[in-house]
C-alpha cells in the first residue's frame, strides 16, 4: 500500500465524530482527494460528493459511510458524572472500564465508563451483564454539574477512545473500521483513475448518518440519480472461534473482497465486477444475501425508480466494537477492484433486468 496513502487512512480512523457529527471527517477527505477529483460538494445532508468526469451523461456512483457508532450525552448528575444515550448499535456488554473521547465547547474531553467494581457486586449481579447503558455512567473527572456542563455539556457526542494497532500479517485494529476503512477505499479508487480515462461519470460518495437508518447514502442517491452503483461496507468474517460460518458464510481476513449476491443485486454487474476481479488476478469471496440489508447498497437500490447495484465488502472482525480488524491487503485488493470495473465500463453499460 501506498505510504502517504496508509497515512491518511491511519488519521482518517482517527478522527472522533460519530454518526450526526461528519464534518471534520469529510473536509479531512476533500482536502485529500483534491488532486484526484474533477469536482467535490456537500450536499444538504452533509455527504460529500467527490466527481470525476461529470459530464458523462451515465452517472455511476460508489459509496461508503463515514459515520461511526458513537454516543450522545443525555443527563449530568449534581457530581458531575454523565449518563450517554447510544448513537447506533452499541454493544452494552463491551463498555465498563472503556475510554471515551467527548467533543466538548472546549475541545476533545477525556472519560471513561464507570460501573460498581466486582467485589461490591453479588452473585446475581456479576451474571447480569449490562441491561441497559443507563445503568453505566461516564466519569470526565469533573467536581460538580455546573463543571460538567462547561467541559461537556448535554448534547455532546463522543466515541470510544482507541488507537491503531498494527497487528501481523497486515491485519490492523481499530474503531470505526466499519465505514472508514470503506471511505479510504473510495479515496485510494479516485487516486488509481487520477490519470486515466473513463467512459462513465463518477460519483464518489462519502456518506452521512448510515448507522442511524442508511440516512445519507439515500439523500445522496436519489439526489445523483445513478443508473448504477456499488457500496462498500463491512462484513463479518467468520474466521475467528465464534464465526458463525452457517450464518455468514466462510469469509476471512486477507481472503480479499467479498462480493454480495443474491436478489437485492443486479446479476450483470456482478459480471462485470467477476471479470474485472480475474482480469486483475484478485481473489473474491462470496457471501450470499438473500434480502435487502443494512447498508448504503440497499438505500441506493430503493433510489428513485430503482438503481441496479452491487455490494462489495471487507471481511472484518469484532464489528461495532473497539478493536475492528480489518486487513490491509483486502483493503488495497477492493480498491482496485473497483478501480478496474470502472475502468472497463462503457459509456453505456447495460445493466438492470431486460426483457
Amino acid at each position: 500500500m501506498d505510504k502517504k496513502a496508509l497515512e491518511f487512512f491511519k488519521k482518517l480512523t482517527s478522527i472522533a465524530t460519530p454518526t450526526g457529527y461528519e464534518l471534520e471527517g469529510q473536509r479531512l477527505v476533500a482536502n485529500y482527494v483534491k488532486p484526484y477529483a474533477d469536482k467535490i460538494e456537500l450536499d444538504k445532508h452533509g455527504n460529500l460528493i467527490m466527481i470525476k468526469n461529470p459530464e458523462a451523461k451515465f452517472r455511476f456512483v460508489i459509496d461508503a459511510h463515514i459515520d461511526e457508532i458513537g454516543f450522545i450525552v443525555q443527563h449530568i448528575d449534581r457530581k458531575g458524572f454523565l449518563r450517554v444515550q447510544p448513537l447506533g448499535g452499541i454493544n452494552n456488554q463491551l463498555l465498563p472500564g472503556e475510554r471515551i473521547i467527548l467533543n466538548g465547547p472546549k475541545g476533545p474531553v477525556n472519560g471513561c465508563f464507570g460501573r460498581k467494581a466486582i467485589h461490591l457486586m453479588d452473585a446475581k449481579e456479576r451474571g447480569e451483564g449490562v441491561k441497559d447503558i443507563a445503568d453505566l455512567w461516564v466519569d470526565i473527572g469533573a467536581k460538580s454539574l455546573e463543571e460538567a456542563m462547561e467541559w461537556a455539556p448535554i448534547g455532546t457526542a463522543g466515541v470510544v477512545n482507541a488507537e491503531w494497532r498494527d497487528m501481523l500479517n497486515d491485519n490492523v485494529s481499530m474503531r470505526g473500521m466499519d465505514d472508514r476503512a470503506g471511505v479510504f477505499i473510495m479515496t485510494e479508487v479516485l487516486r488509481k483513475l487520477a490519470k486515466r480515462k473513463i467512459n462513465v461519470g463518477l460519483y464518489v460518495v462519502s456518506a452521512t448518518q448510515e448507522e442511524v437508518g442508511l440516512l445519507g447514502g439515500q439523500a445522496a442517491a436519489y439526489g445523483i440519480d445513478p443508473h448504477g452503483g456499488i457500496a462498500v461496507d463491512v462484513t463479518f468474517a467468520s474466521d475467528h472461534p465464534r464465526g458463525e460460518e452457517a450464518k455468514v458464510g466462510n469469509i476471512r481476513l486477507g481472503g480479499g473482497p467479498v462480493i454480495g449476491r443474491g436478489p437485492a443485486f443486479d446479476v450483470a454487474l456482478n459480471k462485470l465486477v467477476d471479470k474485472a476481479a480475474e482480469k486483475a488476478g484478485i481473489k473474491t469471496q462470496t457471501q450470499i444475501r438473500n434480502r435487502g440489508n443494512g447498508t448504503d447498497a440497499f438505500a441506493i437500490r430503493m433510489t428513485r425508480s430503482g438503481v441496479p447495484v452491487n455490494l462489495i465488502s471487507i471481511p472484518l472482525r469484532y464489528m461495532h466494537s473497539a478493536v475492528e480488524i480489518v486487513n490491509l491487503k483486502d483493503i488495497d485488493e477492493i480498491s482496485t477492484l473497483i478501480a478496474e470495473t470502472i475502468a472497463a465500463l462503457p459509456a453505456n453499460p447495460k445493466l438492470g433486468p431486460a426483457l
